[in-house]
């Protein structure tokens, strides 16, 4: 217990440049504290005391306002950063080193039985907002962008913006976990930028063969 403990505080160091010292993290940040809750009330959950284990993982929502169901399986290393809405459903898997930011869901999509919710490989990155829904992978040292709402398979190393969530980046991710949110492709900005530079070459080609005065007089009389 002391060791996992200890590991979850090294997570905060490494990744949190605000946090100052060993007692400050353990006295103040939710995400150690929920994940000790968790550890119990998973103890419990899989020992068949689920009211129990339910009324813990309650408690630490009211303490720490991250909600992790007993049922959730969870590696080392989870660093959630501030927490505030944070939802982590039952049949979620989450591997080593994974960082979440407030206002993740993990959740499922609907009332179905079984593998509902789904399972993040290690060292991935899921930022501020996002949603991620179903049963379904996202594979190792992969990121999810702010407010990105995915709803299907990611490969390893790939980046994933947008609602719907797409693809815009594959294996393009250094080694280790990238807590970069600044530098993301925007492929919506990028199209509207190749629009326009090709309405810009289509003027300056009609321009070449017809002349400026003569596409004005075409323009006038489109606008009656």
């Amino acid at each position: 217990m002391f060791d996992r403990i200890r590991e979850d505080v090294d997570a905060v160091l490494e990744r949190d440049p605000a946090a100052k010292s060993r007692w400050e993290v353990l006295l103040c940040y939710p995400s150690v504290r929920a994940m000790a809750y968790h550890r119990m009330a998973h103890r419990l959950y899989r020992g068949g005391h689920t009211t129990l284990a339910r009324w813990i993982s309650q408690h630490s929502r009211h303490v720490t306002g991250i909600e992790i169901h007993p049922g959730a399986c969870i590696g080392k290393g989870l660093f959630i950063d501030h927490g505030d809405g944070v939802v982590i459903g039952e049949t979620t898997v989450i591997g080593d080193n994974v960082t979440l930011y407030q206002g993740v869901t993990l959740g499922g999509t609907g009332k179905d039985v079984g593998k509902r919710h789904p399972t993040l490989g290690n060292d991935v990155v899921v930022g501020a907002g996002a949603k991620v829904l179903g049963p379904f992978t996202v594979g190792a040292g992969s990121k999810i962008g702010a407010g990105a709402v995915v709803l299907k398979e990611v490969p390893p190393n790939c980046t994933v913006v947008g609602n719907p969530g797409r693809i815009v980046r594959r294996e393009g991710r250094p080694h280790g976990v990238d807590l970069d949110h600044v530098h993301l492709p925007d492929p919506v900005k990028e199209h509207i930028t190749a629009l326009e530079r090709r309405v810009d070459e289509l003027e300056t080609h009609l321009h070449s063969l017809y002349g400026t005065q003569h596409i004005e007089e075409d323009l006038k009389h489109a606008d009656l």
